[in-house]
């Protein structure tokens, strides 16, 4: 697989977060949505006391993953063919740690040293609150054992501090299916006569710098 699909989307989602307007991480960097900071090339500044939707959080969080984060993951994976849940293990651990291509279960993995991938993926378990993601994330990879349930915590943002506070869970499988659904268009049914050309439509990529 080569592709995101609403179900490994879900899964990174349900080990992060999301929150709907800017606020300060623990770095005192100006964070949105999934964890998106300037860095992505994308400003964040602009949602500082500035919610967005839901649907505008996920798609700017998508066009990350698609343009950075994937491409990475399945460079890593060289001529081994993903299957859907290994692809949502790597993207998961590679989105959390950006250590895809320096990773040792990655090459145990690749060697067929199951065990010893098994074993070397838990090194990457600091801090310790980091643990039981990352247990998650092995059990995914090499058993198929999904986590997420289609939600994920939404995030408030407390105030002058600009720090998130815990808040709820919310359902996101439903807008994920209809944003990649926009990217992954349907192969038309074939007809007897060529259909006149319909203009472009926009998609989400090409509503983000709106």
């Amino acid at each position: 697989m080569h592709t995101l699909t609403p179900r490994i989307v879900g899964e990174i989602l349900s080990h992060e977060g999301l929150v709907r307007e800017a606020y300060r991480d623990s770095q005192g960097i100006w964070t949105w949505s999934v964890g998106i900071t300037d860095a992505s090339g994308h400003r964040v500044a602009r949602y500082r006391d500035n919610p967005q939707p839901l649907e505008r959080c996920l798609e700017v969080f998508l066009w990350l993953l698609a343009t950075r984060y994937l491409p990475a993951v399945l460079k890593a994976f060289g001529s081994h063919e993903p299957a859907e849940h290994e692809l949502a293990a790597a993207l998961s651990f590679h989105y959390n740690t950006g250590g895809i291509a320096r990773a040792e279960w990655l090459r145990r993995f690749l060697a067929g040293e199951r065990e010893a991938a098994r074993r070397a993926f838990l090194a990457w378990s600091r801090p310790p609150e980091i643990a039981p993601r990352r247990r998650r994330e092995r059990d995914l990879l090499f058993d198929a054992r999904w986590s997420g349930d289609g939600r994920c915590m939404l995030y408030e943002v407390a105030k002058p501090s600009y720090q998130p506070v815990r808040g709820r869970r919310i359902e996101v499988a439903a807008t994920l299916a209809r944003l990649l659904g926009e990217i992954v268009p349907a192969v038309p049914a074939r007809a007897e006569q060529p259909a006149p050309p319909e203009p472009p439509k926009r998609n989400w990529f090409d509503r983000l710098f709106d």
